[in-house]
């Protein structure tokens, strides 16, 4: 995996499809139960419903067929979103990590074979790999994460 990120050549994986969809009232009450919370006053204040905004950006369609085809490819947006956009005040990597555990959990596919399909040192690595990536890289990176939770 590590040659093919770096000639630039990692297979976008097919991934899984379901119909359900997160909603951002439940993102809201995960991060609330955040033990964050009371370090800081700034954590988790939400700018211009930029959560809301992620949550319609991984579901949305064009001509009837979703943009984000796989729950995998939605998942990998979905946490680099929340990180490169900084869309809170404080803290945007661990809700990102967090809520990314959350959906992988919603749908499913945080476990496979009675182990985390992404463990928490894998999961801080990607989470920092991507507050610390080019933007012109994203599909790379949205291309790695997928990889980490295929099912090969």
């Amino acid at each position: 995996m590590l040659d093919d990120y770096d000639h630039k050549t990692l297979k976008k994986i097919d991934g899984n499809v379901d119909e359900r969809k997160i909603e951002y009232s439940k993102c809201i009450e995960v991060i609330n139960e955040l033990r964050f919370n009371e370090e800081s006053s700034l954590f988790a204040i939400e700018r211009d419903k930029g959560l809301e905004s992620i949550i319609g950006n991984i579901y949305q369609s064009f001509a009837g067929q979703d943009i984000y085809k796989s729950i995998e490819e939605k998942g990998a947006n979905f946490l680099y979103l929340i990180v490169k956009n900084h869309v809170f005040a404080d803290g945007n990597k661990r809700i990102a990590a967090t809520l990314f555990i959350y959906f992988l959990n919603f749908y499913g596919i945080l476990y496979k074979n009675g182990k985390q399909t992404i463990d928490n040192n894998t999961l801080t690595a990607l989470t920092l790999l991507i507050a610390e990536s080019n933007p012109k890289e994203k599909d790379v990176i949205i291309d790695l994460v997928m990889n980490f939770l295929s099912n090969d």
